[in-house]
Parts: C-alpha cells; sequence; structure tokens
C-alpha cells in the first residue's frame, strides 16, 4: 500500500522526505512537501486542497477548520489522527501598533485587530486564551480579515467582521495604525524592515508563554493529521501506524540538536537545553490522551466563537482504534 501525505518541512518531518523514518511492513509513501499557503492553480491551500478536494490520503490540517468540518458533516470522507505537527502559544503571535495606546489585553477591547481570518486556528487560539486568562471579550473588538473564511460561517449582527480592502498589506496597516494590533503565526515581511512601527503585545514573550505553559499543562496545538477514512477499510492498523511514524520521526529529529552545530542558530544547543527546563523532555507529545484537555479547552473556543454550533467531545475528532494512544 503506498499513501501520499502532505506536509511542511519541518524539523520534525524531515525524517520522512529524507526515507530515514521506518515504516511499517507492506507500507510505503509519497511524501510531498505543500506548505500552509502553498496555493493550488484555483486558488485554494493546502488546508482547501486536503478538505475539500481530497487531494491527499493523508494531510498536515488546521485544527479549527477539521473541527467545524466534523461538526457541519457526521459522514466526512476524513477523520483525525492525533499527531500534532504544529503549535505555538498565541502570546508570542499578538502585535500592537506603536502608535496604538494599547498596553495589556483589556485595552484591545474597541480596537481594530488584523487576523488572517476569523476561524483559522491561531486566530481562535489568541481570542480564546486572552478570554480565559485576560478576561477578554472578542466582540468587543473589530476583526479585519486578510482573506475570506475557508468554511462559510454567520457569527451574528453583534460581531463587527470586515475584509482587508484590496490591495492593502495588513503588516503595514498595522506599521501605519490603520489597525491596532495584529494576531499572526509570524510577523508580515513587510512588517520587518519597519521595526520601530510595532512590538508584542506582551514584552517579556518568553515569560508568559512559561507562565501559561505552567498553568495549563500543554503546549498549544495548530494542526492535526487527518486521512482519508476509505484507507482504514484496506488496512485497519493505518492510523496507529502512522502515529508511530511520527513519534520516530520526532524522535529523529531531537537526536539532530545532540550535534551542537547542527543549525544555523548559534546557540540552539543552549536554547535545547534551557527549553527542556522550561518545557519538559517532549512538549510535542502526540496520541489522544496527553492531548485531550487542550482539544476539549479549543473546541470550546470554537462554540465560544459561534464557529461551531454545540461543544462535542474531542474523540469524536478521530478514529476510534486511536483513542486509546
Amino acid at each position: 500500500m503506498n499513501i501520499t501525505i502532505a506536509l511542511n518541512r519541518y524539523d520534525r518531518h524531515v525524517p520522512f522526505f529524507n526515507g530515514t523514518v521506518p515504516l511499517p511492513k507492506g507500507l510505503t509513501i509519497t511524501p510531498l512537501e505543500v506548505g500552509e499557503s502553498a496555493l493550488n492553480r484555483d486558488g485554494t491551500d493546502r488546508h482547501e486542497r486536503g478538505l475539500n478536494h481530497l487531494e491527499f490520503d493523508v494531510v498536515e490540517m488546521s485544527l479549527s477548520s477539521f473541527i467545524m468540518a466534523v461538526a457541519r458533516d457526521p459522514k466526512l470522507p476524513l477523520v483525525g489522527v492525533p499527531v500534532f505537527p504544529r503549535r505555538f502559544f498565541s502570546a508570542g503571535q499578538m502585535y500592537v501598533s506603536a502608535k496604538s495606546d494599547i498596553g495589556k489585553p483589556a485595552d484591545l477591547h474597541g480596537k481594530r485587530i488584523g487576523v488572517h481570518a476569523f476561524q483559522v486556528t491561531l486566530s481562535v487560539l489568541a481570542k480564546g486564551d486572552l478570554a480565559l486568562d485576560y478576561g477578554f471579550d472578542w466582540k468587543k473588538s473589530r476583526w479585519v480579515c486578510m482573506k475570506k473564511e475557508v468554511v462559510p460561517v454567520a457569527l451574528g449582527s453583534d460581531v463587527d467582521v470586515s475584509l482587508m480592502p484590496e490591495g492593502k498589506d495588513m503588516g503595514l496597516m498595522l506599521c501605519s495604525g490603520e489597525i491596532d494590533a495584529l494576531f499572526s503565526p509570524q510577523p508580515r515581511k513587510s512588517m520587518l524592515d519597519r521595526p520601530g512601527d510595532y512590538r508584542r503585545l506582551f514584552p517579556d514573550v518568553r515569560a508568559e508563554e512559561i507562565r501559561y505553559f505552567r498553568a495549563h499543562g500543554y503546549y498549544p496545538i495548530m494542526h492535526l493529521l487527518a486521512m482519508k477514512r476509505e484507507l482504514l477499510e484496506e488496512r485497519p492498523s493505518l492510523a496507529r501506524e502512522l502515529i508511530s511514524m511520527f513519534d520516530a520521526a520526532k524522535a529523529l529529529a531531537y537526536s539532530y540538536y545532540d550535534d551542537s552545530n547542527y543549525s544555523l542558530l548559534v546557540d540552539a544547543r543552549a536554547y535545547y537545553e534551557k527549553e527542556r527546563c522550561d518545557f519538559g523532555a517532549d512538549p510535542w507529545p502526540n496520541g489522544f490522551k496527553a492531548n485531550a484537555l487542550n482539544l476539549e479547552r479549543f473546541i470550546g473556543y470554537s462554540h465560544d466563537q459561534r464557529l461551531i454550533p454545540e461543544r462535542f467531545p474531542a474523540a469524536r475528532l478521530f478514529h476510534e482504534s486511536t483513542l486509546d494512544t
């Protein structure tokens, strides 16, 4: 059996691309390097290509989009696998304009905040985390989206959400003060030449991330794996085999840092050792049980933000053969 797997080339995925990840007997893979924003000819990105067009057998998928799809379609032809290739602390992805008077999360009320889209995982996570820890009410801010929603949503007339004007750049809008804040998985390229025009909401991001991890016990999930459900008819063990393969790839990726000069980062080994002190030996656990709280909370965020009609158990996202992992 051969399967295609669409992934970004993170260090924990390099073993898939260089052929060093061990494979179960009778299974071969074709790894496809497909970045999150790699567009098809029709303008769809990896998440849409995997979710709406079923272009790949296994695909790295947006957690938020997949939760919305599961909530809307009980016969979804994809099923989740509890492997989580991408994670972020939201605190480090919150930027504010230097022209703004924002000094703390409560100051975001009434402000114009840019996001990729209202429903993207980082956007949902940031709104939810600020509400959880700082009492932020997302309905009191005005949201400006870079792109249209992948899954249509009706947020209600009491929510101010608009699309960025055509021809505008969200990074430049932040620097010029056209928006007051930006929640983005990385700074926009247009911002990097103007470091004096923006700053982070949390001045000491590292301290805030450590506080979050110690308070809540997890590194927040951004992406999960999704696979075509029909593949399990041919190979019922495939979902669990995928977990084992990704665990093996992650172990290989960790071993790269045994070489102190593996990374382009000058102090990579020192940073690696400090991270283990701050976040434990492995802040990237796969499997259902270790991630249940993280997932349940995000589903709650999605419901609170009107993206799904009701909360549901996190187990509903995954194939039943993986729930004891």
